[in-house]
């Protein structure tokens, strides 16, 4: 249906409901506006709470527990949720907002052009209204002029007073009338003519063509006004399988939390190794005697001993003191740590202790991968001086063996930590002789050579003193343990002091790893051991937890 047929002579209301229709696109925007900020306000508030509850890296230690860990899975997704909601916002209003907008000005800028286009066809026609008007007033003038001037003319010819130069007079006025009257009536014709084609032109063809475009826009407006919406919704529903991901992902950390498994991971932070205590003897007072006997024979328990024994339940004699929420978001603040730990519960120190020694290995391995990166770069610049001196890279490489060497005797001071702990006592060489061959003088590592044997091993890798407790004074020494397996690469003849020969994939028990001097202790299944070049050999440690 069309309006130029069917509101023909509703120009005015359909000029309205065009206003009123480019009104609402524009309410719809001022929406999508207050929506955006909805979303991007709710987003900023999820992940300012999110960034208000997230774990500091101190608190780290506090998120081993499947509760805790599973809370911080649940900060994350809602992290995520909170962007999707930003994705919501963006996308309304990077595409929906901006179309709108520019519909918006396209649109009143044609119902501008077509109105005008109208209020000209109307004028026109108004015109020729008042131009048939004139014209049928002029007319309707003649037409009277016309008849009076006949009927003076008749009573002139009847009246036999009159002389005939008079009523020849009469005549003429009555012929040049009856002239006037003739055009007037021929011009009122014409532009009734004129006027009436103009009407059938404005009624059927220039209005109803201003109708058509002002319905044309409208339909384009309501088009682009559903497809707004329906981008809207499609922006809700993208992000819908991602919010269900996270949602999912909550569920999952739910699942996650192990009340058994917390609490063995309780037991093994906070066990202390103390035994218990013993009972507490009675004094009996009126036997001097018999007391004196127990104090010689059952020692009291002091109150320093007391104090060590609840020393899992406090700090430097105060109670911990819980902060933040679950007591994870907030440490409490304790004395400094001693530098063995020996302020620490035995199990805790021994903890702590291996905990070092770990950090101290990776950092070695870190630094000696680093130093064999410069020394195959000092090799490349010596074969190739173009590409740059090999002098320049001494002073690196210099400052890289300290590191290792400050490195290994940390190594060497934790480890005698540890065997303290554990009631052992390890020795370490802290001579530079420890020091591999190619950390002393800058040659070439057995990565860059697969088949170059190290210097002379050091025997005392691993030495352990005699077993406490060893009245005979016998030399008893503690077996090495089986800590990996390893398999030869290349044959060794194991001429050096201290080493074993193998032959090509015999493969051997490891008890003792590289200490970075490039030699490692390995043994036979008939018990026979000794070193080889860890270039050698492919190794396969076991974990710490299985050793």
């Amino acid at each position: 249906m069309s309006w130029g047929t069917e509101l023909w002579d509703q120009y005015d209301n359909v000029s309205l409901h065009t206003l009123k229709g480019i009104e609402f696109c524009e309410k719809y925007t001022h929406f999508l506006k207050e929506r955006c900020n909805v979303e991007m306000e709710y987003a900023r508030n999820l992940k300012k709470l999110v960034k208000s509850y997230q774990p500091r890296k101190k608190e780290e230690d506090d998120y081993v527990f499947s509760w805790s860990r599973a809370f911080v899975d649940m900060v994350k997704e809602l992290h995520d949720i909170a962007g999707q909601h930003e994705m919501v916002a963006e996308n309304l209003q990077g595409t929906v907002f901006k179309d709108l907008q520019g519909l918006i000005t396209e649109l009143r800028q044609e119902r501008k052009k077509h109105l005008h286009e109208g209020t000209k066809i109307q004028d026109a026609l108004k015109q020729s209204y008042q131009q048939l008007d004139k014209s049928k007033r002029q007319y309707e003038r003649a037409f009277k002029d016309s008849e009076k001037a006949l009927d003076n003319y008749r009573k002139a010819d009847a009246d036999i007073n009159l002389s005939r130069a008079e009523v020849e007079k009469h005549r003429i006025v009555m012929n040049t009338k009856a002239s006037q009257c003739e055009d007037c009536k021929n011009e009122y014709a014409a532009q009734l003519q004129q006027t009436n084609a103009h009407q059938r032109e404005y009624y059927t063809t220039s209005m109803p063509q201003v109708f058509q475009n002002l319905q044309d826009m409208d339909e384009r407006r309501i088009n682009r006004l559903q497809s707004a919406i329906s981008q809207s919704a499609e922006a809700d529903r993208n992000v819908i399988p991602i919010i269900n991901t996270c949602i999912d992902g909550m569920q999952k950390a739910a699942a996650a939390i192990d009340a058994k498994e917390d609490s063995k991971l309780v037991i093994e932070r906070h066990k202390s190794g103390f035994q218990v205590p013993n009972d507490i003897p009675f004094e009996d007072l009126s036997n001097m005697q018999a007391t004196e006997n127990s104090n010689h024979s059952t020692p009291k328990l002091t109150p320093s001993d007391m104090k060590n024994t609840y020393k899992t339940s406090t700090v430097s004699g105060k109670s911990r003191k819980r902060g933040g929420i679950f007591g994870l978001f907030q440490s409490s603040k304790v004395d400094d740590p001693k530098e063995d730990f020996s302020d620490l519960p035995p199990n805790q120190r021994r903890k702590k202790l291996q905990q070092k020694i770990d950090a101290i290995k990776k950092e070695m391995a870190k630094e000696q991968a680093e130093r064999e990166g410069m020394l195959k770069m000092k090799d490349v610049y010596a074969n190739n001086p173009a590409l740059g001196d090999p002098s320049t890279l001494d002073k690196k490489i210099e400052e890289n063996a300290q590191k290792i060497d400050d490195l290994r005797q940390d190594l060497h001071k934790f480890e005698n930590y540890l065997g303290e702990a554990d009631g052992k006592h390890r020795r370490h060489s802290t001579s530079n002789e420890s020091l591999s061959p190619s950390v002393s003088d800058g040659s070439t590592p057995a990565s860059q050579q697969q088949v170059s044997e190290p210097g002379t091993p050091n025997l005392q890798h691993n030495v352990y003193a005699p077993i406490d407790g060893d009245e005979e004074g016998e030399d008893e020494f503690e077996t090495f343990p089986i800590i990996g397996t390893c398999r030869a690469l290349y044959p060794f003849d194991g001429s050096s002091e201290g080493s074993i020969s193998m032959m090509e994939n015999e493969e051997f028990n490891i008890i003792e790893a590289d200490q970075g001097d490039g030699w490692t202790r390995v043994k036979r299944d008939d018990t026979s051991e000794g070193f080889v070049p860890t270039s050698y050999i492919e190794v396969h440690l076991y974990d710490h937890d299985q050793v």
